[in-house]
């Protein structure tokens, strides 16, 4: 990811070094919340329906189970793995303002994901914000109800706004 990164802004001069920031969800978001190995310093992560504990995940996903298929190693075999590779475990490296969001009814990365990163953050004394919809399943940014769509771009838009520069949108009321 960072070598694709470094790539487009050596290869693009319009792109500002300055004003990068990092949005992923799904294995992307796993991936936007790993710092030790996707944050560049300065660089805001916005992290959705993220994978957040690989340990948990394993036995709470509607996946379960494929992880270990594609890591070649189960969890019950080799959970040091797991943990090497979960971005709650890395959570100290968190050094930037981070949004966090997530779909209630997500059963493929479940909420808890979430709502454990976010509380680790918190007790570090950073910044974060979390995002809970409600009735919302993992692809809730591409098919879910028009009016959360908008206020999850809403929310990005702002976050962006206030950390890379820009005009803030409106925020829709939660609800």
């Amino acid at each position: 990811m960072l070598a694709a990164l470094g790539g487009a802004l050596a290869a693009v001069d319009r792109l500002d070094r300055d004003r990068v920031g990092v949005l992923g969800g799904s294995c992307g978001g796993h991936l936007t919340s790993w710092p030790a190995a996707t944050t560049p310093p300065g660089s805001p992560p916005c992290s959705e329906r993220a994978v957040g504990n690989l340990e948990s995940l394993d036995w709470s996903s509607d996946a379960a189970g494929w992880f270990g298929h594609e890591l070649g190693r189960s969890l019950l075999d080799a959970p040091e793995g797991y943990r090497r590779m979960s971005p709650l475990h890395h959570v100290r490296g968190i050094d930037v303002p981070m949004p966090i969001l997530h779909s209630e009814d997500d059963l493929r990365c479940p909420v808890e994901q979430a709502d454990a990163l976010f509380a680790a953050v918190r007790l570090l004394g950073r910044p974060v914000e979390h995002w809970r919809f409600p009735e919302e399943s993992h692809g809730m940014s591409r098919d879910g109800s028009p009016r959360h769509r908008v206020q999850r771009a809403q929310i990005v838009l702002g976050f962006v706004g206030r950390h890379l520069g820009g005009r803030r949108p409106e925020q829709v009321p939660a609800g």
